[in-house]
């Protein structure tokens, strides 16, 4: 099931999408699913089911009639781990770490498909980092890595969006944390439908050039290690989104390096989510 968050009419709605278009969750329930992403979570796998349920109920609205926003609008918490593929750390000269790199993005909010990246007048280095995330989906404190993934909702795509010079001066949360820092999206891939996520094909392309191809198998840190890892320093609450890392070929690392610019397009695909696509605009 792919859940979305959608806009028609300047109203927001939770839905599914399906081959036919959307299908919206509150209409298609009568009402008893809500129409935002994040309650709908904190409802647990008996709101899942009836989302599940709820599918043939309604006629789906046709794509070209909405527009697809970013899931979770606001996440309770966004994190990240950093340098968690080998070949990222090595590009940067840095070797593995021996424990997960957790950082938190504190944006304002995330954007969705096809909004813009708003370059800061202020950074000279602004990066992309394309990123499966992890949304969870039931409360997780000081969880085992053995059932760890019976916690997680489903899975989405990040561009953990980075200021370099920011990043290198004071650390990664005010680098990674400017308005329009963390494109999310386009959908939620329940967990059922992804039985392994540590074997998808990950793939970045800014206007035209691919800069990162990878696939998940090569984390590091698996996802179940880090939920249980995060879980016992504070509690994962339905809606927290964890991006798990980012392969090799970000701009910084370039010869010459690569930053982004005002009319560039990121484009980063996930095997089994789907393509999220942001332009980058002058902030």
């Amino acid at each position: 099931m792919q859940l979305v968050t959608y806009e028609r009419n300047n109203q927001r709605s939770t839905g599914v999408l399906t081959d036919a278009g959307v299908v919206d969750l509150p209409s298609a329930s009568h009402g008893t699913i809500p129409g935002d992403m994040l309650r709908l979570l904190q409802g647990g796998a008996a709101m899942l089911a009836q989302a599940r349920e709820a599918l043939g109920a309604d006629s789906p609205i046709p794509l070209a009639d909405i527009q697809i926003k970013a899931p979770i609008a606001k996440p309770g918490k966004l994190l990240g781990i950093g340098l968690n593929y080998a070949d990222h750390a090595a590009e940067g000269g840095r070797k593995k770490p021996d424990y997960p790199l957790i950082f938190a993005k504190t944006v304002p909010a995330t954007i969705g498909m096809g909004e813009a990246i708003h370059l800061p007048p202020v950074s000279q280095m602004v990066d992309f980092e394309g990123e499966l995330a992890v949304v969870i989906g039931t409360l997780a404190r000081a969880v085992s890595a053995r059932d760890a993934l019976d916690y997680v909702a489903g899975y989405t795509i990040c561009n953990d969006v980075s200021a370099r010079d920011y990043q290198r001066r004071s650390g990664h949360t005010p680098g990674k944390s400017f308005e329009t820092f963390a494109p999310l999206g386009p959908v939620i891939v329940t967990q059922d439908e992804i039985p392994d996520p540590h074997a998808l094909d990950i793939r970045t392309v800014v206007s035209g050039q691919e800069m990162q191809h990878s696939n998940t198998k090569q984390l590091i840190f698996r996802i179940p290690y880090v939920i249980e890892y995060l879980s016992h320093i504070f509690p994962l609450e339905p809606g927290d989104v964890i991006t798990t890392g980012t392969p090799s070929g970000v701009g910084a690392y370039r010869e010459p390096p690569r930053f982004l610019k005002a009319g560039d397009t990121v484009r980063i695909e996930v095997e089994g989510i789907g393509v999220l696509e942001n332009p980058v605009v002058a902030g």
